[in-house]
């Protein structure tokens, strides 16, 4: 059997079992161009506040219904990203833990970026998923506290000439009501550039929740970056107030571990050359790094990193040690701590490859690289951290076996195996990373019952080219430690969402 052949007898096994995804031709389709950024397509009128109270005030049995109604009579897909957007960062608090029901607010970006990737047909399902995500979450916010965003005070909003430093001592004091006023400001008075400068710091100072902040950051910003940036204000109150959750008694001191590690490389960025940006890229030094991610403190880690390219490594490959490490972590103990060290560095490389600001792009890379041996930490307070290693993954015959749709089901049974049928997929077939990556994104589409799901899958998929080839195919094979397997089974949303559309 041919590459081409498994692959098309493998995505059209794995959307047999609910009929597939055919029942979303009742919708119209959404074509790659009508996904792409264009900050000005949508405008926040009184057509999208109903759009959102539509969203926030539908029973969650009747949501996809009346929303699949309003497509088909026009409604675009950006104005749906929007109006989820918005309804979850006005009805969803994201404390006291930036995590569990907010992840239906982290998750739009993951959602979306999973649309653009799939073909135009399938490009709903990732959204109707999230839809219904949020009034999951909606209703756990109720019964939790029944938090609702509460308008800006407008007369304490800062002025344009002030608003950055003002934002900047806020964050710094751990001052909630100043940073929500200063943030609204930004709103009203930065570029995305300018606000995105700053968050990004803010976003990846410390280590709480396993992530989380950053990964708020960048997906708070991409979704703006398609939904427009005159929907900034309450997603970015939402941000600062998600940053500067902590678990100190009053105001955190620096004392804390969590707060240490951004203190230390604060002042370690300081160490980095002029020409630090300029050095070469060299993966025989990837494996030096790894072995420091595995048994080093993340201090150490970090002094290694930055004795290393000013010794004339490229940034990149530190990077290639950081999706690497974060995939063997998750080899070691696949579980949700294991599953956010690919999520975090996902969300921290992005900040680092946007962020106009030098020394917040040299920030990020040491927390990127000393975030793993806390992440490490983690996983063996939680029990057993198995002892593999990422570089001595051994290739399988995966062509013997079936390919493709062997690899999927396989992974339902054996992850480790999986991986390594994988490997050698990769490597003896051109094209067989895409094949296996659009595999893993059908899947998630048919059988994705979890934000993470949407989340790792995207961050993964889009992390895959940016590492050195060499490196690759193991980060991907790494990457099925937390993916669907064939024979789980299918979401009961698809069946739902078929319904409803029928």
């Amino acid at each position: 059997m041919t590459t081409s052949s498994h692959r098309r007898s493998f995505l059209q096994s794995a959307s047999a079992g609910l009929g597939g995804l055919a029942f979303l031709n009742a919708l119209p389709s959404v074509a790659a161009g009508d996904a792409k950024v264009d900050p000005n397509h949508v405008r926040f009128n009184a057509g999208l506040d109903s759009l959102v109270k539509l969203v926030e005030e539908t029973p969650r049995e009747k949501l996809l219904e009346e929303v699949a109604a309003r497509v088909k009579k026009g409604t675009p897909y950006r104005d749906v990203l929007a109006a989820l957007q918005l309804a979850g960062v006005r009805n969803i608090q994201p404390r006291p833990n930036v995590g569990f029901k907010f992840h239906a607010v982290m998750v739009v970006n993951s959602a979306h970026q999973a649309s653009l990737a799939g073909p135009d047909r399938d490009r709903w399902l990732p959204i109707f998923w999230a839809l219904d995500n949020f009034k999951s979450a909606q209703a756990q916010n109720v019964k939790e506290s029944g938090w609702r965003m509460n308008p800006v005070e407008q007369s304490r909003v800062p002025s344009a000439r002030t608003v950055r430093e003002e934002f900047t001592a806020a964050m710094t004091a751990w001052d909630e009501g100043k940073a929500d006023l200063a943030a609204a400001g930004l709103a009203r008075h930065a570029t995305a550039n300018e606000a995105f400068d700053l968050f990004a710091r803010f976003g990846c100072r410390d280590f709480r929740d396993i992530g989380h902040k950053a990964i708020f950051v960048a997906n708070a910003f991409r979704t703006l970056q398609v939904i427009g940036w005159h929907h900034a204000e309450p997603v970015l109150r939402s941000l600062a107030f998600a940053l500067l959750k902590h678990d100190a008694k009053g105001r955190p001191d620096g004392e804390l571990p969590a707060d240490k590690v951004g203190i230390r490389n604060a002042e370690l960025v300081r160490k980095l050359g002029p020409s630090w940006r300029d050095g070469t890229a060299q993966p025989d030094a990837v494996p030096d790094l790894l072995a420091a991610i595995r048994g080093s403190s993340e201090s150490e880690v970090s002094e290694r990193v930055v004795a290393l390219i000013n010794g004339g490594l490229s940034p990149r490959s530190v990077w290639d040690a950081v999706f690497l490490g974060g995939g063997e972590l998750l080899m070691r103990q696949p579980g949700i701590v294991g599953l956010h060290t690919l999520t975090t560095a996902n969300a921290l490389h992005y900040a680092f490859i946007t962020t106009g600001d030098e020394e917040t792009r040299k920030l990020l890379l040491l927390q990127a690289a000393a975030f793993l041996p806390m992440f490490r930490k983690s996983m063996t307070e939680r029990g057993k951290v198995a002892d593999v290693k990422v570089e001595s993954l051994e290739a399988a015959d995966a062509d013997r076996d079936g390919g493709v749709e062997a690899i999927f089901a396989t992974l339902s049974t054996d992850k480790a195996k999986a991986a390594r049928m994988a490997l050698g997929y990769a490597n003896r077939n051109e094209g067989g990373a895409q094949e296996l990556i659009d595999a893993g994104r059908s899947l998630v589409f048919l059988k994705g019952t979890d934000a993470h799901d949407y989340k790792f899958s995207s961050a993964v998929m889009e992390d895959y080219s940016h590492l050195a080839p060499r490196w690759r195919n193991r980060f991907l094979a790494a990457s099925l430690f937390w993916l669907k397997g064939s024979a789980a089974a299918d979401s009961k949303l698809v069946a739902r969402t078929r319904q409803a559309l029928a």
